[in-house]
């Protein structure tokens, strides 16, 4: 490890600067005061002059401490004893009390000195200190906010170098017996350095918030509820003040209660993720199970009984038995592309390729993508003949017609009709599905929308509606239920259009 540091060799430079302007404040002051007092010497007493040579002492002192001042009383002194002092224009004192007069002024002026050097140390050290907890409560502001445990490493790091001005820090973590550095800002860890913190090297490290040389290698544990975070390692530490100390400490516990906190809420995250996964996949496992079953029994026993050739079938229920299979496939199919969709949300890949459409198309391909699931002529249209075209994606606005007509057709009751109705309702222009069935019980409409909500009547939500709600608001649209009437459900969902209508 190097003897010195950039931040020794610059605190260095700026001491000696500091000195050399102060001295040659002082030594300048003296010369100004002295030729202006030059030609008043015999009208003014030698006392009234060292009280005015006071003043380059302190000039001195403020600006370079208490050596700049030191060498404004030797200036002082010889411009005191050479141009003020019988015999003039000499270094001789002469009268002995002329020597007493010199004696007491470098013996007060270095008292003057001193006293000022230290005042202003004060000084600059309580600023200095006054900087240090302000950027230190801001840092404690930061710390507390919501951010994740990397961001929150990165932050650690670079507040701390810029804080307490090193040239280095980095954040070690315990992997496997191994302290790994997780973040770092400024010169990186050697690998001498990595090797005589690694706990099986047996070397001593400087542990906790003092330091000694300017070159020494610090490490300040981080903890909290008594258990182990990490390790801040700083180099090229400073000689630290008793307040940056303290602050170095109370940093130090505010990262390590901030560490804390963002790896368990990192942790509570996970675990919510496991239930929601674990929750969605038995929901879905009843759903699926739930509507699996009716289509299949129903395609088995019609498949079965088309295929046992012991039992006489009449044409007419040889047909109506086809069309159960044909019907309840559909239902297969809508389930499947349902599960489909339902994975592409799950995964965050669904995307939009939206295409101006008029509403009676998708209404149409809507229909027709149904097949034989019902008789056509149990819907009824009802569009407003000034709709405007439509932005949407015709894939996926189509779903969702299509799940609110099974929805509508698996709830209505025989013989009942179906109304898709188009309208314009203030602003907006919106589509719905009404059905002549019992409706959504008062408690359960706020959860309608929700996958797997188990109802109030006993049922279960399937996938269909939490797609429908899915896609709608993927558009930046909304779905919502209103009772139909006289009776039955109507659903109801915005859609997006241009600002001009077309032909």
């Amino acid at each position: 490890m190097s003897t010195a540091t950039p931040h020794a060799d610059s605190d260095d430079t700026d001491w000696v600067q500091r000195r050399l302007v102060g001295s040659s404040a002082g030594i300048g002051s003296v010369a100004v005061l002295g030729a202006v007092l030059l030609p008043l010497r015999s009208h003014v007493s030698v006392s009234t002059i060292a009280l005015v040579l006071v003043i380059p002492v302190v000039i001195g002192a403020v600006v370079g401490g208490f050596t700049a001042g030191a060498a404004s009383v030797a200036a002082g002194f010889f411009v005191y004893d050479f141009a003020f002092i019988p015999p003039y224009s000499t270094l001789s004192v002469g009268a002995s009390q002329n020597w007493i007069a010199l004696g007491v002024y470098v013996v007060v002026m270095l008292l003057v000195a001193r006293i000022v050097g230290i005042l202003d140390t004060t000084r600059l050290e309580a600023r200095r200190g006054q900087e240090v907890l302000r950027r230190v409560s801001e840092v404690s502001e930061l710390l507390v906010g919501q951010q994740e445990v990397d961001d929150l490493l990165k932050t650690i790091v670079s507040t701390a170098r810029t804080v307490f001005n090193v040239p280095g820090v980095s954040l070690l973590e315990l992997e496997e017996g191994r302290l790994v550095v997780v973040a770092s800002d400024g010169e990186a860890l050697t690998s001498e350095e990595l090797r005589q913190l690694s706990p099986l090297s047996g070397q001593p490290v400087g542990v906790g918030t003092r330091s000694g040389s300017t070159n020494e290698l610090r490490t300040i544990a981080l903890a909290s509820s008594g258990r182990p975070l990490g390790i801040l390692a700083m180099r090229g530490v400073p000689i630290f003040l008793e307040a940056e100390s303290v602050v170095l400490s109370t940093f130090a516990n505010d990262a390590s209660l901030a560490l804390e906190r963002a790896q368990l809420r990192a942790q509570a995250l996970r675990t919510k993720l496991l239930e929601e996964s674990d929750r969605f996949r038995r929901g879905l496992m009843g759903a699926v199970s739930h509507d699996l079953r009716t289509p299949l029994a129903t395609i088995k026993v019609a498949s079965s009984t088309l295929a046992n050739r012991d039992v006489s079938i009449a044409p007419e229920d040889a047909y109506e038995l086809h069309k159960l299979i044909d019907v309840e496939t559909d239902r297969l199919t809508r389930l499947v592309t349902n599960l489909l969709e339902m994975t592409r949300i799950e995964a965050g890949v669904l995307t939009l390729d939206r295409v101006d459409t008029p509403i009676s198309e998708l209404v149409d391909e809507a229909i027709t993508s149904m097949g034989s699931s019902f008789d056509v002529e149990s819907i009824d249209v009802v569009l407003s003949p000034s709709l405007p075209y439509v932005d949407v994606d015709r894939v996926l606005m189509g779903q969702v017609l299509v799940n609110l007509l099974d929805n509508a057709f698996r709830h209505s009751p025989p013989k009942s009709v179906i109304t898709i109705n188009g309208e314009v309702r203030g602003d907006q222009v919106v589509l719905s599905v009404s059905d002549e069935g019992p409706g959504v019980p008062i408690g359960d409409r706020e959860t309608i929308f929700d996958r797997f909500t188990q109802f109030s009547t006993g049922g279960r939500a399937g996938l269909g509606l939490t797609i429908v709600k899915t896609f709608v608001e993927a558009h930046g649209e909304h779905v919502w239920y209103e009772d139909a009437s006289p009776s039955g459900a109507r659903f109801v969902f915005s859609l997006p259009t241009y600002v001009y209508a077309k032909d």
